[in-house]
């Protein structure tokens, strides 16, 4: 009987089923046998080798010898295997891990987070940095997850890297340059010695305090200190001593004597603790107190001046109301020149107080006295010749001087018409003990004498004469007054 061609092409694929069942129980048999080590089975586009039999066990022996933790999952995350550092990781024995979800083994956030690495199916998926506990202590691993096939299964390996030892060493590294940032950017001195009271780190700031290269050197050598108003410390080891005993100590003032810098200082020291174990240094701060110490020994200058000027000020008000009473013949007349006098010692010592009682222009101390009178004079009243600083009692005397010249030049000399001027001339400094100063009034009522030998001649014949080389000389010229002011040198600032 002839076969239609439908029956030929039906009778062709029974036969080639039949072949494949064929071939396909040879293969289950050898694969029993133990004869059979891979197969490759079509995949969507490429063939896949699958292991079979004996290089299981050579996987396995080869995860066990790996030094990350590494186990092997099934395509659900159950465990297939798992090597001795795993075990070791979560103390646990294989018995008590197989067959577990990797997810109930590692903590919440790793398990989360390995729980997505290994839902991909992807050789290129990136490795990811997960932390837990391991015995207590905190470590940190990269985890990487590849797919794999043992035997028929489908699953993946994943490793556990540790990083712990790698991120503790750059977090210490990190540390300390924050730590040498923070002492670099202190504007006050900051040293760090060890217990041995070697220093370790110095800034900017605390090199100034010493000739020598700090690091490495000696505290107590390098920047010496002394304590002159500490009860009970007498050296700068005892200092961190203290410290690194339990009791630090703040704000001491002490005294470097071989600083090139800030000798007057203010000194803290605190334990230096690392760890928990003891102290592993100190580390002391010291603020320079300098500009405390100038204005301490300032303010005490000044207080001592002050109380000396007082009582001055106050003699020479007493001297000047009697002196005053004497030569005046009314009670009108007293007044006048006892206010005039007066005034004029106070507005000398308000320019000094200003100055801070240190020294006053020459030129302030006469615009100050002669002011008054330039309003009515115009520019009749002239200084000229170098500026001069004077000291305090050189200033008060010169200020009763110009006082009493322009009272008396308003009254009968050059400023009492309408022509006549006054000039002062500051010569300059010469080898000369004192510095000459000249009043000279010209253009005035003719003069015969210093109008009156009354005391404002007296204070202007003695003010200065405190010094031999202090004093005034009066020439009465015809055309006005000529006053030669000698001012003593040591007054001169």
């Amino acid at each position: 009987m002839m076969q239609t061609s439908n029956e030929k092409t039906l009778q062709r694929l029974i036969d080639d089923l039949r072949q494949r069942v064929t071939e396909a129980e040879e293969t289950l048999a050898a694969i029993r046998d133990g004869s059979v080590d891979a197969v490759v089975v079509g995949g969507e586009g490429k063939d896949e080798v699958l292991v079979i039999g004996d290089d299981v066990s050579a996987f396995r022996n080869f995860m066990e010898v790996m030094e990350p933790g590494a186990v092997a999952v099934d395509s659900a995350g159950r465990l297939l295997y798992a090597n001795a550092r795993f075990r070791q990781i979560f103390n646990e024995d294989w018995d008590s891990l197989k067959g577990k979800p990797l997810s109930g083994i590692l903590p919440g956030s790793a398990a989360q987070i390995v729980d997505k690495l290994i839902g991909y199916d992807d050789h290129d998926a990136a490795p990811v940095s997960v932390s837990f506990l391991e015995r207590g202590v905190e470590r940190n691993y990269l985890v990487s997850a590849r797919p794999v096939h043992l035997g028929t299964v489908r699953g993946f390996a994943v490793t556990f890297s540790d990083l712990t030892e790698r991120v503790r060493a750059e977090a210490a590294e990190r540390a300390q340059r924050v730590a040498n940032a923070i002492i670099a950017s202190a504007s006050e001195a900051v040293i760090v010695c060890d217990r041995t009271l070697t220093i370790t780190h110095a800034n900017f700031a605390a090199e100034a305090l010493s000739t020598e290269k700090l690091i490495g050197a000696r505290l107590d050598t390098a920047i010496p200190l002394k304590f002159p108003d500490a009860t009970g410390i007498l050296e700068i080891g005892e200092l961190v001593e203290s410290s690194l005993s339990g009791t630090p100590l703040r704000s001491i003032e002490a005294f470097a004597p071989l600083s090139p810098g800030a000798r007057d200082v203010l000194v803290s020291a605190a334990a230096l603790n690392i760890s928990d174990d003891e102290p592993e240094g100190c580390v002391l701060t010291l603020v320079d107190l300098s500009q405390r110490k100038k204005d301490e020994r300032q303010m005490h200058l000044l207080m001592r001046e002050l109380d000396h000027r007082v009582k001055n000020t106050l003699a020479l008000v007493l001297s000047i109301s009697k002196r005053t009473a004497a030569s005046e013949e009314t009670l009108v007349g007293f007044q006048g020149s006892f206010s005039g006098r007066i005034e004029a010692l106070a507005a000398t010592h308000n320019l000094l107080a200003s100055a801070s009682w240190e020294s006053l222009s020459l030129r302030q101390i006469f615009g100050a006295e002669v002011l008054p009178y330039a309003e009515t004079s115009g520019d009749r009243i002239n200084i000229t010749g170098p500026d001069l600083s004077l000291f305090p009692r050189a200033a008060i005397a010169i200020g009763l001087i110009f006082h009493e010249l322009a009272t008396n030049a308003t009254k009968y000399g050059a400023l009492s018409g309408e022509t006549g001027s006054v000039n002062l001339v500051i010569h300059p400094k010469t080898d000369s003990p004192f510095i000459e100063v000249t009043w000279v009034e010209k253009d005035g009522p003719p003069v015969k004498s210093f109008s009156r030998k009354g005391f404002g001649h007296t204070v202007i014949a003695r003010s200065l004469s405190y010094s031999p080389h202090g004093g005034t000389t009066l020439d009465f010229e015809p055309t006005g007054v000529i006053c030669h002011i000698r001012i003593p040198i040591s007054d001169v600032a």
